[in-house]
Parts: C-alpha cells; structure tokens; sequence
C-alpha cells in the first residue's frame, strides 16, 4: 500500500503569536495542511526557511525588522520554488500589487472565514493562484490608475521604475534602493531622473506626491 501524502508544511509569519494559533486552530481539521512553525519578523522568517523544509508561507505584509515586501524579495532569491500566500488586513492597492510583483502567489484578506484560507492554501500548491475579493477589487483599482492618466493618456512605466517609485515613497535613500535592487547608486539617479520628466514633475517630492496620488505604488 502506498504511504499517504505528507501534508503541506506552513509556516506563519506574523508578529502575533495569537493569529498564528488561530491559523492552526483552523486548518486542524484538513488532514493536508499542517503549521510548523510560526515566525514574529522578517529577518526571524528567512533564518527559519534557511534551516526548516518548509512547503508554503503565510505572509503578513505589516512585519516588523523587515516588512512584508521586502521579505518577499529575499525569499524569491533565497527559495525561488517556495510558495507564498500574503495574509494581511491591508488591502490597499500598494500592498496588494506589491506583494504580487514580489513573486507572492495570493493574497487573503485577514478576516475571511476559515474554509476561505484553507481554499486559498489547497490552490496555491495545487499551482493556482488566489485573491480575496478585497485585494481583488485593488488590483483592479491598481490596473486602472497605473495604465492611464485622469485624463486618458496612457503612461508606460516599466517594472523597473515602480520598483523605483515605491521605494522612493518608503524614503529610501538611492544607496539603499539600489542595494535592494542589485544596481549602481548612478542607475538609480538616472531611473530617478528619467521618471521626473515621464511624470512632469521637479522634485523628489513632487515625484512621490504624483505616484501616491495615482495609486501607482
């Protein structure tokens, strides 16, 4: 007789010991999926991936040491086959499109009943991909405001550059935003100075008003 399958191994990253133990509260009775280890920061998740076999990752956005972006970034370079499904109350376009572009496989609004999340995890690792109807309604939101001006005009940024503008709204320095991007301080002044004059604007200032007004981060 052939052994039965080992059940998904997830680990809860979240700054709450409490919505961890209510996560595998709720998955006890799905015989797949089962919580292994729960981790309160960032820095503390991909310490914990580096030495635990781990099949998915409950992701809050909202981590403190690293936020939730961030760590999403490390472990698509650290443990680019792992799944991750971002679990958070945030729902603003933002997050949502951020984790997403991170390499996030889903994202579950905090919230949801309990056979929701266990819908989301059985998806994700089958290969799909999950959105609750409030980050769904962001992305929607975020494909319009990304693609056109009020007015119409189609605005083209690359990936590249909202990489850029999000940072640059997170008040990172260039040294830091291209230290987390794998270029030169000298590529992100020239990304910088490229988006001022797509985007019409004169400052640094201007420049993260205009994005966080259009909902392009």
């Amino acid at each position: 007789m052939a052994n039965a399958r080992s059940p998904v191994r997830i680990v809860v990253a979240d700054p709450l010991a409490l919505i961890a133990d209510g996560v595998k509260a709720w998955l006890r009775d799905a015989a797949d999926l089962d919580v292994v280890a729960h981790a309160t920061n960032g820095n503390a998740l991909l310490e914990l991936l580096g030495r635990t076999p781990v099949d998915l990752v409950l992701l809050e956005v909202s981590l403190p040491e690293k936020d939730g972006i961030d760590t999403m970034r490390a472990i698509r370079k650290a443990h680019p086959d792992l799944k991750v499904l971002a679990h958070s109350m945030l729902t603003e376009v933002e997050y949502v499109n951020s984790m997403l572009i991170e390499g996030a496989r889903g994202y579950l609004v905090k919230g949801t009943p309990p056979e929701d999340l266990v819908e989301a995890v059985r998806i994700v690792m089958s290969g799909g991909r999950y959105l609750s109807e409030a980050a769904g309604r962001s992305v929607l939101a975020g494909y319009r405001y990304t693609n056109k001006h009020p007015d119409g005009e189609y605005i083209g940024l690359t990936e590249r550059e909202r990489e850029i503008i999000r940072l640059v709204a997170l008040e990172r320095t260039n040294g830091e935003i291209a230290a987390a991007l794998f270029i030169s301080e000298e590529t992100v002044k020239t990304h910088r100075k490229h988006l001022m004059t797509k985007l019409n604007v004169r400052s640094a200032a201007g420049l993260v008003k205009y994005a966080i007004d259009r909902r392009w981060i």
